[in-house]
């Protein structure tokens, strides 16, 4: 359930104050009075779009991995003894 939902649930049929349902979901007062006398019916955030550390070597991590999952448990190898570059480790 969204939490505009459990703060206008908690607030106007349970009648919890506002300091105990910021307290539970830990988050300020003061954002729970204004999603209380706000109009909108959930907040909207923008969409992160940001790249990952991984994805220039995502295809061949995922070739890696589909090897190793054929093999016996003792013959596979971990990540760290595969070498992989250090830009994979440092990010």
């Amino acid at each position: 359930m969204a939490l505009l939902g459990i703060i206008r649930r908690w607030h106007l049929r349970d009648q919890v104050p506002l300091r105990v349902i910021a307290k539970r979901l830990g988050i300020s007062r003061n954002t729970v009075r204004r999603y209380l006398h706000s109009e909108t019916t959930e907040p909207a955030y923008a969409e992160r779009q940001s790249a990952s550390a991984i994805d220039p070597y995502a295809f061949q991590l995922s070739g890696w991995l589909k090897t190793e999952a054929a093999k016996s448990r003792k013959q596979r190898r971990s990540l760290k003894r595969k070498r992989l570059p250090s830009a994979v480790w440092t990010a």
